[in-house]
């Protein structure tokens, strides 16, 4: 199956995009997830992964399973959501938040965030060690929201690698902390188990970008590194949500390879850090 990897004949490759829609459509209509509008490109790079991890030599083979062997659809899962963050991944993203939204964040006597694809969680206990660190984490509450529960289970048991924690403790560090990442874990048996103080500020729910609505008003909007792996349409509707949720004059946060340039909501927001890809909502006519 290691051929599935190399340069295929355009008669292949033909019939994998005549399936792709299919068993995305499958998918869909079996189990509620919706990838018909992901970036075909990233799709079939994890698709042709997972047909070597389930041995199918087509997508169709693929389908089959899929359909009739419900534990191939969790595993499946896994591949079709992109599990790979770090906690304060990008530091000079924390950093401006800490300087740019945090002391306009001071002014609201409570604060909604919505940390959307949080995976793993490394993200969202990022988020909350920085609300902790400035004072706000009291009076703050996160919604982490996730499309596949698999992870969403490993976020809220927040408990990591201890073999992580270096790296995360010297993205932290260059982020701006202002304590010791090793104040927020308790290392044991070759792992870090998250604080039980920062977990309790955090609501972990299964949220979808592609068929979901909006479920609260929000400050603050960190979504990083989710849109590029969606079309151009579902990047609209995705922003269109943030847009919907956020408050007036709310914050948004997205990755480094992310932008709201052609989109149709760019004339909503004005540049806080175009450098770090944070913006702030325009006042409503």
């Amino acid at each position: 199956m290691d051929a599935a990897l190399d340069p295929v004949p355009e008669h292949v490759a033909k019939t994998f995009r005549i399936e792709l829609p299919l068993l995305l459509e499958a998918i869909y209509l079996k189990y509620h997830y919706d990838f018909r509008e992901y970036a075909h490109a990233s799709l079939k790079r994890r698709l042709t992964a997972a047909m070597i991890r389930f041995n199918c030599r087509t997508l169709s083979q693929l389908q089959e399973r899929v359909l009739h062997e419900p534990a191939v659809f969790p595993q499946l899962l896994d591949f079709l959501t992109v599990q790979v963050s770090e906690m304060f991944r990008d530091p000079t993203y924390y950093r401006a938040v800490r300087e740019h939204m945090v002391p306009i964040l001071r002014t609201y006597p409570s604060l909604k965030i919505w940390v959307a694809g949080c995976s793993t969680g490394e993200e969202v206990y990022s988020m909350a060690i920085l609300l902790r660190e400035e004072g706000l984490l009291e009076r703050s509450l996160i919604y982490a929201t996730d499309i596949n529960s698999q992870a969403l289970q490993r976020a809220e048991a927040g408990v990591f690698d201890i073999d992580r924690m270096a790296g995360f403790t010297e993205n932290h560090r260059r982020s701006g902390g202002r304590s010791s990442l090793s104040d927020y874990y308790t290392a044991a048996f070759g792992r870090a188990v998250i604080d039980k103080s920062l977990r309790k500020h955090i609501v972990f729910s299964d949220h979808s970008l592609a068929t979901d609505s909006v479920f609260a008003e929000v400050q603050f909007v960190s979504c990083r590194n989710v849109l590029i792996y969606f079309n151009r349409e579902l990047q609209d509707r995705a922003l269109g949500l943030f847009v919907d949720a956020l408050c007036r004059k709310g914050f948004l946060g997205l990755g480094s390879k992310e932008s709201l340039r052609f989109s149709a909501h760019s004339d909503a927001f004005t540049d806080v850090s175009r450098e770090e890809r944070i913006f702030q909502l325009k006042d409503r006519p």
